[in-house]
């Protein structure tokens, strides 16, 4: 199973049985701090409908359980009281080796997308007669308030008890919104990190995005909080580093976000960064609409690219590879295979620092490396092709495998990877 970092270490149940669908609160302690969290509690038999070939039983124990076959699903009504990142519990016995789970948000979505919110579980094998129950845990799974259609897809022999969804980072609004003006002569800083000192990163600026639920990628890492191992100030640098087979999980790496600090609208938002080279990783410096709440948020939140890389798109020897910008909204994103991209050779992208930046306006948008334009962006047409009206936060990250990052496989030698940054920097004209 996948740690949780910096969690709990007290928990004492204020609610004595939980009913099929209940939303129970627990008084948990962190940081010598008592704090209340919130935990819904999906009882297998409470499915709503199924697929495939689901049976129930209630064995001489106390438990009840439904039993699937192959692959089936069973789909619930969830009920999320308060916005923000869960963590999901299921329990369950699996009969034989191969057996897989994961949950599906929203399965009832006008655009027919699939959202996947914990990525894929794998399960042990047990005894296919045995009533000895294993929870599985994936971490940061992102749900808004509300009522969820949800199913719990399922492949192999399976004995499904419950699942649980437990909150650990309740949705915080971003105090701050910055809009920069873009008519004059100069540019100006109005926001910056430039990474000075050591320790961990300035968390006035920066918020820890935590787990592994796989970010709808089916990306591998286990992103930590507050760990300088994997996120740190070194030689005026921010450093993100991937770990292999750390702490327990696959690998373990860092996602920084403006998000519940500060947003932008507009301007020149600038990064100075080297990435990794070897095959498997994903660096990445981009913005997320301030909107986004859950998975269904998105593409309509928006989200600007400004510097994505993937090692397997670079020369080992040289270091040379290739930047990316893009920009996704309602009416253009990768999954309807028309999200407007842009891409660019760029030398030594590995050991020499380049600047990636877009400039932002409310016309439109331009990305460049090193001062050479190589995207733009200017459908203000319609709501759906530009939400680009609207607040974005910044976010830095490096994963690991995944839909991209992984597609040629993963560099089975690597055990680290980093991506380094000098600074982060937003301007406006004046």
């Amino acid at each position: 199973m996948r740690q949780v970092f910096g969690f709990c270490c007290l928990v004492i149940c204020l609610a004595s049985s939980c009913a099929p669908d209940a939303v129970s609160e627990e008084v948990v302690m962190s940081d010598s701090t008592l704090l209340v969290q919130t935990i819904i509690t999906i009882e297998a038999e409470s499915f709503t409908d199924s697929g495939g070939e689901v049976g129930s039983d209630k064995p001489n124990s106390e438990l009840n359980y439904i039993t699937t076959v192959d692959e089936s699903w069973l789909a619930f009504n969830v009920i999320v009281p308060e916005a923000g990142r869960y963590i999901m519990e299921l329990t369950a016995s699996a009969g034989a080796e191969g057996a897989t789970a994961w949950i599906e948000d929203y399965y009832d979505n006008p655009d027919g997308r699939t959202y996947n919110v914990t990525g894929t579980i794998i399960m042990d094998a047990g005894d296919e007669n045995s009533e000895s129950f294993q929870q599985y845990t994936k971490t940061g799974s992102p749900l808004n308030a509300g009522t969820h259609k949800m199913k719990l897809h399922l492949k192999g022999n399976v004995r499904v008890d419950k699942f649980e969804f437990k909150l650990i980072k309740p949705h915080v609004h971003t105090p701050v919104s910055l809009t920069q003006n873009m008519s004059g002569e100069e540019w100006v800083i109005v926001w910056s990190d430039e990474f000075d000192g050591t320790g961990l990163p300035d968390t006035s600026k920066w918020t820890f995005d935590i787990g592994d639920w796989g970010w709808g990628n089916n990306e591998l890492q286990y992103y930590t909080e507050n760990r300088v191992e994997n996120a740190r100030l070194e030689d005026g640098n921010l450093i993100i580093e991937a770990l292999k087979n750390d702490e327990g999980n696959e690998w373990t790496s860092a996602r920084l976000t403006t998000r519940g600090k500060v947003s932008f609208t507009y301007g020149r938002i600038e990064f100075r960064a080297r990435v990794p080279k070897e095959k498997g990783n994903w660096a990445a410096g981009w913005t997320l609409g301030d909107s986004y709440l859950d998975e269904i948020s998105w593409p309509y939140c928006g989200e600007i690219d400004i510097l994505e890389s993937v090692g397997y798109e670079m020369d080992d020897a040289t270091g040379d590879g290739k930047a990316h910008a893009s920009a996704h909204c309602g009416a253009y994103y990768f999954k309807l295979g028309n999200q407007p991209t842009g891409i660019i050779d760029v030398k030594n992208m590995n050991e020499a620092y380049h600047t990636y930046a877009v400039d932002w306006g409310p016309d439109g948008m331009t990305a460049s490396v090193d001062g050479i334009s190589y995207f733009t962006y200017n459908d203000t047409s319609t709501p759906l092709s530009w939400p680009f009206d609207k607040p974005q936060n910044i976010i830095l990250n490096l994963a690991m495998g995944g839909g991209w990052g992984g597609l040629q496989g993963m560099d089975e030698n690597v055990t680290s990877q980093k991506f380094m940054l000098d600074y982060v920097r937003v301007y406006e004209k004046r």
